[in-house]
């Protein structure tokens, strides 16, 4: 899992590289798949329930799982990557969303609080508290901020299945949910808005939008639980 998720890390900063106005998310999308193939791995999302892409790059009010398209990104826009990779049987999974380019305050704070949240989430994801510590974890700091946290989508365990139990919400009371171990390997993936936490799903069955059109950040690592604390297998 650790080759996993340092392949996964290694892509993406690859790809944060490539992100200017202008460039378009397919382009992103080739050099994804050349790369993971590269590695002698294999996209985790290409053909998972259907889904046809190895990344999801969502813009913007996208929250989660834009399709990678034609599309050129504007100076301005924000952009989700989301990328997972299995190797050797196990699977790696995380996201990032980046600046295009020069970004209002609004989204260089929804991004940076996004972020914030999820290292507080893993900063609680230890040996003996509870699931719900991690979630509560993300809720409180992105509320205190004005933000809000998406209910739909959650994160998830991972290992020999790219999702596997338990769900892993960004919000909850503390003290709540399955005790956690050693051992337990988890992917925390705040999704979080600026305006509402409703979203909606379009017409192509994937992609997901907030419903009042604000901006959505969303970041993400696979994080193993061990007796010395978390350990972050998605960085480099």
């Amino acid at each position: 899992m650790r080759r996993a998720g340092a392949i996964v890390a290694e892509v993406l900063a690859l790809l944060k590289g490539k992100v200017r106005p202008g460039i378009t998310t397919l382009e992103l999308e080739k050099t994804a798949e050349d790369e993971t193939r590269k590695r002698k791995a294999q996209p985790a999302f290409k053909g998972y329930k259907g889904y046809p892409f190895c990344l999801c790059t969502s813009i913007n009010e996208q929250v989660v799982h834009g399709m990678p398209s034609k599309r050129a990104l504007n100076e301005g826009d924000i952009l989700s990557i989301d990328f997972g990779v299995k190797f050797d049987g196990f699977y790696g999974d995380s996201a990032v969303t980046l600046p295009v380019g020069s970004v209002s305050e609004e989204a260089s704070r929804l991004m940076r609080v996004t972020e914030e949240s999820l290292w507080k989430a893993i900063e609680a994801a230890r040996a003996g508290n509870r699931l719900y510590d991690v979630s509560s974890a993300v809720q409180r700091h992105v509320e205190s901020h004005g933000l809000s946290v998406v209910r739909e989508f959650v994160g998830h365990g991972i290992g020999r299945e790219l999702h596997e139990p338990p769900q892993v919400p960004n919000f909850g009371l503390p003290g709540q949910g399955v005790r956690l171990k050693a051992g337990m390997v988890l992917a925390i993936e705040p999704m979080i808005n600026v305006g509402g936490w409703a979203i909606k799903v379009l017409g192509d069955g994937w992609t997901a939008v907030t419903a009042d059109g604000s901006l959505s950040a969303h970041f993400e690592h696979t994080v193993a639980i061990t007796d010395e604390g978390p350990l972050v297998l998605s960085a480099l």
